[in-house]
């Protein structure tokens, strides 16, 4: 490694935009989660309410979901990584269980697979159809068929503003 390059790089010293993010990612309150694009659009409000939004998600001229999701796989183990999710509710691939009970240890709404119905030569496991349909595969089963829950966005995401203060004793 070149002396320069040295120089420029501190191992513990994260990017401005990375360590906005996982800010973000430390104020979802348990049980609630964000997406990738709510959190881009958080911070570009924070930057300037008032500049329109860019088009095309990219946020108000600061990083998009999508480097928010870049951010959250480099740097997000530091953080409750579960609560910052896909728009369409789908647990993370390759975090599925971690995430899964995350969720339920922290109530968050979920709403259970729907239960795919069997083709008509779907009857015996090992019968026709059954390599098409994956049978014998021992991955992902939660409790529905097979299939894993979603996260119920309508229920489950958070605007970003503070809970109600009538919780407080």
């Amino acid at each position: 490694m070149s002396r320069e390059s040295e120089e420029r790089t501190e191992p513990d010293e994260l990017p401005d935009y990375a360590e906005r993010v996982l800010a973000v990612a430390e104020r979802i309150p348990p049980g609630r989660v964000m997406t990738y694009g709510d959190v881009a659009e958080w911070l570009a409000e924070e930057l300037d309410p008032q500049a329109p939004p860019v088009p095309g998600g990219g946020g108000r001229g600061v990083g998009g979901p999508r480097q928010v999701g870049r951010v959250m796989a480099l740097y997000g183990s530091a953080v409750p990584w579960w609560r910052v999710v896909r728009a369409d509710g789908a647990l993370l691939p390759g975090h599925e269980r971690r995430a899964l009970a995350q969720y339920r240890a922290e109530g968050t709404p979920l709403r259970e697979a729907a239960r795919a119905r069997p083709a008509p030569d779907a009857e015996r496991a090992d019968g026709p159809g059954a390599a098409r349909r994956g049978a014998g595969r021992g991955r992902g089963a939660a409790r529905s068929g097979g299939a894993l829950p979603r996260l119920d966005m309508r229920r489950a995401r958070w605007d970003g503003n503070p809970p109600p203060s009538g919780d407080q004793a």
